[in-house]
């Protein structure tokens, strides 16, 4: 799930740690001499907010204008995730993220073009279905002198060449295109929305605790047409299939007794999506925030509360790094008639990146008001291997 959380805001805090004497400026939290605090519990408390802006309740969204940046909140991200398949039906899957991390609420003052307040942190990476491998790249650099950088009109979001970006839109049918580099693996595509982007949680407002601020603001579109070049090695694939894009602002973080989180972008072969976070407590039990989104054939949506969705773990991995993830679910939701059983396309699909976590493409088959369904998605599991 794409929300503000320890796991993902350590992502940030790390990588700020390796870059932040570059950007010129220091968090709140650092220490008297300089360095910062290694601890979650210090990094992520209350003082941390200071000074930005909060999700404390529903907003009107704006498209395009909410595509880009929100430089008020401390951090945000893009994700794009996707199954494509090759002419010859060989079986991608890809995710491509950019996050944006303010370690100040205002720049320092300086006269050097190279301070910022800003850093961004990109991830990348391809599932290889059929050739059974898993890359994976992580960028980082500072919001300055153009190296990485959000824009609203055209929006686009970028680290060096790689980029995420707006290219024309007709009515709801935002067209966006996906470029990414790296030795070993490649992608360059071409999206245009089937539908128009559906408000998560409470008009956009996706609460995570008890505590008011511990929320962001949330929203997704659903399904993307998709087609482009994918490369491996010296090999080139054109490429096809659907993608989706979860977005996320805010400036705050999960509660002390929540450990992680099970996230699903299901794609069915009858229009519908499925979007459900499952948090858990540091005890292992489902946090009662757990939440989700219906999204109909039509594009019309409805919230789901935790107690109408029922996940079931019936299968595990375990990591060659340690530690193990689930790794087949069952998913049902009565009032909707839905049962469906996920299946990873492989079984590692974890990314060893600033942090470590597992997110990957999985398919799908079940039944939809007792009509057979099919389906493809991703799913991104934090919190279960050190």
């Amino acid at each position: 799930m794409r929300f503000v959380a320890r796991f993902k805001q350590w992502i940030l805090w790390c990588s700020v740690a390796t870059t932040v004497s570059l950007v010129g400026v220091w968090p709140s939290q650092a220490h008297s001499d300089g360095t910062l605090p290694s601890e979650l519990s210090t990094l992520l408390n209350a003082d941390t907010d200071a000074g930005f802006s909060m999700a404390t309740g529903p907003r009107i969204f704006e498209f395009p204008r909410d595509h880009g940046p929100h430089p008020d909140f401390r951090n945000e991200w893009w994700y794009m995730t996707g199954n494509l398949d090759a002419a010859d039906g060989r079986r991608f899957g890809f995710e491509l993220t950019f996050f944006r991390f303010a370690v100040a609420p205002e720049p320092a003052a300086s006269e050097s073009a190279w301070r910022t307040n800003q850093v961004y942190i990109a991830h990348f990476a391809v599932t290889d279905a059929d050739g059974k491998t898993f890359y994976v790249a992580e960028r980082f650099s500072r919001g300055a002198l153009g190296l990485a950088g959000a824009d609203t009109n055209p929006f686009r979001v970028w680290i060096d060449d790689w980029e995420m970006a707006s290219t024309t839109a007709e009515g709801d049918r935002e067209q966006w295109r996906l470029q990414a580099n790296d030795d070993d693996f490649a992608l360059s595509l071409q999206l245009v929305a089937e539908k128009a982007a559906v408000l998560n949680g409470d008009e956009g407002l996706s609460q995570k605790s008890a505590v008011i601020g511990n929320a962001s603001y949330y929203y997704s579109i659903t399904r993307w047409q998709t087609e482009g070049q994918m490369r491996l090695g010296d090999e080139v694939f054109t490429v096809s299939g659907l993608s989706w894009l979860d977005r996320e602002w805010s400036s705050s973080s999960l509660g002390s007794d929540q450990k992680g989180w099970d996230w699903f972008a299901l794609q069915l072969s009858d229009g519908s999506e499925l979007m459900f976070y499952n948090l858990r407590k540091t005890d292992g039990s489902q946090d009662v925030h757990s939440a989700g989104t219906w999204t109909f054939a039509d594009g019309r949506s409805r919230h789901l509360d935790r107690n109408e969705v029922s996940v079931s773990v019936t299968k595990e991995w375990t990591s060659p790094k340690g530690g193990s993830y689930p790794s087949a679910w069952d998913i049902r939701i009565p009032q909707f008639g839905l049962t469906l059983s996920l299946a990873p396309v492989l079984d590692d699909q974890e990314l060893f990146t600033t942090v470590r976590y597992w997110e990957g493409a999985v398919d799908i088959e079940g039944a939809h008001r007792e009509a057979k369904v099919t389906g493809r998605g991703y799913v991104e599991l934090t919190g279960y291997a050190n």
